[in-house]
């Protein structure tokens, strides 16, 4: 049963602090190019906002333009049952572990796509094609630097391996420095960053992710916008729980969970600090020099691996 509540109270948070990580990341950023900072709850304002507004529909949109913003904020909450955030005694983690939550990122992608090439607007293709290509090169190069952490701790389970770590300690491994830098290039590429993309803007040369939503409105953007900001907060989550599980409660005592929550606020907040200034040290590449980012990130997973076989 405290398993249960750990899971509830999980997915609580997620769906309740991701808007307030996402407003933590744009006021650090603000201070840093030296503008005006909005307040840390101006998410919540703008989620409102379009959560009272109706939606605009094109007469060709199908059920897919319908059904994926559903989809996509469904599959994020589903994911904030499986990454261990507070504790790792949860139920969903038995069953379910790093491959299947990989694809849950994977089925919201597809659909997002699909969404995009729905309407026949030429930003959706075009944003659905690059989406698709980073895609094919993002997702090999995770699975490669999460299988090098579950080398190491003999199981592809998030809760497995953050107890594994947790017991290791602080200790330093080529193959978990390979794989923590490639899960970093991985991270901001998955979430539409700086250098890989530009989140604030709306222009032809630099849109992945902005071009495929750009037909929606309403509520329907408004789940979007929401599941974006969850992935981030999930991404930060499950680099925490790959490398740096200690906080995290390890046993179903649910005591410790508000200390695993103080844990967990200071590693957010660390996190975006460190998300700001790489965003704000670094300038938007080119699209076609994504291959070679995204191709670093897998050479780097790749080099943990054999690190592994070799030196440990």
């Amino acid at each position: 049963m405290n398993g249960i509540l750990v899971e509830i109270l999980q997915i609580v948070l997620l769906i309740g602090l991701a808007p307030m990580f996402a407003g933590w990341v744009k006021m650090l950023k603000c201070w840093l190019q030296g503008r005006t900072a909005p307040p840390i709850i101006q998410p919540y304002r703008d989620l409102a906002k379009l959560f009272s507004k109706d939606v605009m529909l094109a007469e060709n949109a199908s059920w897919i333009f319908r059904f994926t913003p559903y989809l996509v904020f469904g599959t994020a909450v589903i994911a904030g049952g499986v990454v261990p955030m507070l504790s790792t005694d949860l139920p969903m983690a038995l069953t379910a572990d790093v491959i299947v939550l990989v694809g849950l990122f994977a089925i919201a992608r597809f659909f997002t796509a699909l969404a995009g090439m729905d309407i026949g607007t030429a930003f959706g293709g075009m944003g659905s094609s690059r989406e698709m290509m980073a895609a094919s090169l993002a997702e090999p190069a995770m699975l490669m630097a999460i299988f090098t952490v579950s080398l190491l701790c003999k199981s592809t389970s998030l809760s497995r391996i953050s107890e594994v770590i947790s017991g290791i300690g602080f200790v330093a491994k080529p193959s978990l420095a390979f794989a923590f830098f490639a899960f970093v290039l991985i991270a901001i590429a998955e979430n539409g960053r700086i250098p890989v993309d530009n989140p604030a803007t709306h222009l032809e040369l630099t849109m992945l992710h902005e071009a495929m939503i750009l037909e929606y409105s309403g509520r329907h953007l408004a789940l979007i916008e929401w599941a974006g900001m969850m992935k981030l907060f999930l991404f930060m989550s499950i680099g925490n729980a790959l490398f740096l599980p200690f906080g995290i409660a390890l046993t179903d005592n649910i005591a410790a969970v508000p200390m695993a929550g103080v844990f967990l606020a200071l590693k957010l907040g660390a996190a975006g600090v460190v998300l700001v200034l790489i965003e704000t040290g670094l300038a938007k590449m080119r699209l076609f020099r994504m291959t070679e980012f995204l191709g670093g990130a897998f050479l780097m997973a790749t080099l943990g691996m054999l690190s592994f076989f070799i030196l440990e």
